[in-house]
């Protein structure tokens, strides 16, 4: 990509970039730093991890040395990390105006809008509400067990969104949009940010998809995933890294490596989409800043 015009971009605020995965958002974030000051901070749920670099196409070490980046690679595969400890991390940076640049959804909403406090489910209640949607009639037992507001708020026929709700209430003797309602104000308010989305042509960035992963297995992401293959598990945060399951399959004997890595890109592909699904539905205030070949 060309060099990007950044007098559209206003140095006495913090600046937020979101993006689809491959988009260029890193290589953006890098040069208003370099250009304006900042600290870069990282707003990508795979990138905390420190078991991964490669595969999540963290920065590399000579960007990193080119300007402050922050919340890389910083959580180790033996914790759990959520964006309430993500919000928190950013807390603590605020004494200084923050670059944050990534593409989890959830983190930027939460950071710009707030996040409620909803405790979390004792595993017993967990258990009980399986239990009830295997049944015949189950979801439709949980719908009606909910209190009004919640009811009327959530998706009905999602039973993984009526379950949360169905525990929260059973958990706690209070309905999830009543916690919801005492969402505390965002960490970041709109009058103290510039808001960045980058938009991008599918066929472009998913030319970009193929050719990044491609780069991933030439630096090493096959040596990524066969240095955690002994501790894999499926069911933890640090294995949803895009391309890692494929990866590991093939490790195991499952599939020839060619094989393997065009299920990466696809997955990689599939992930991009949705991406865009939440940033259409969520963030539509944010400023869009195009990107591809015409740009």
């Amino acid at each position: 990509m060309s060099d990007p015009d950044l007098s559209q971009i206003d140095p006495s605020r913090h600046l937020l970039i979101a993006g689809p995965t491959a988009s260029g958002k890193s290589a953006l974030a890098l040069a208003v730093a370099q250009a304006q000051g900042g600290l870069i901070v990282n707003a990508d749920a795979l990138q905390v991890w420190s078991c991964w670099r490669v595969l999540t196409a963290r920065p590399p070490a000579r960007d990193e040395a080119l300007a402050p980046h922050r919340l890389y690679g910083h959580v180790t595969p033996d914790r759990s990390y959520s964006v309430g400890d993500w919000l928190r991390d950013v807390a603590a940076l605020m004494d200084q105006r923050l670059i944050i640049v990534g593409g989890t959804g959830l983190y930027l909403t939460a950071l710009t809008q707030g996040l409620a406090y909803v405790p979390p489910t004792p595993p017993q209640v967990r258990q009980d509400g399986d239990a009830l949607l295997r049944q015949d009639g189950g979801l439709s037992r949980m719908v009606a067990d909910l209190d009004p507001m919640t009811r009327d708020r959530i998706d009905t026929r999602n039973p993984a969104r009526v379950q949360r709700a169905w525990e929260v209430l059973r958990a706690t003797g209070r309905g999830l949009a009543e916690w919801q309602a005492d969402t505390p104000p965002p960490l970041i308010a709109a009058a103290d940010s510039q808001r960045l989305l980058i938009t991008t042509d599918r066929d472009w960035l998913a030319d970009r998809i193929a050719r990044r992963f491609d780069q991933m297995m030439d630096q090493g992401a096959l040596d990524e995933a066969r240095a955690l293959f002994p501790d894999w598990n499926p069911d933890r945060q640090w294995a949803r890294a895009i391309g890692a399951p494929e990866l590991i399959a093939h490790l195991r004997g499952e599939t020839d490596l060619a094989t393997a890595t065009q299920r990466a890109i696809i997955a990689t592909r599939q992930y991009a989409k949705s991406q865009r699904i939440w940033f259409r539905g969520r963030m539509k205030s944010w400023d869009r800043w195009p990107v591809g070949p015409a740009h």
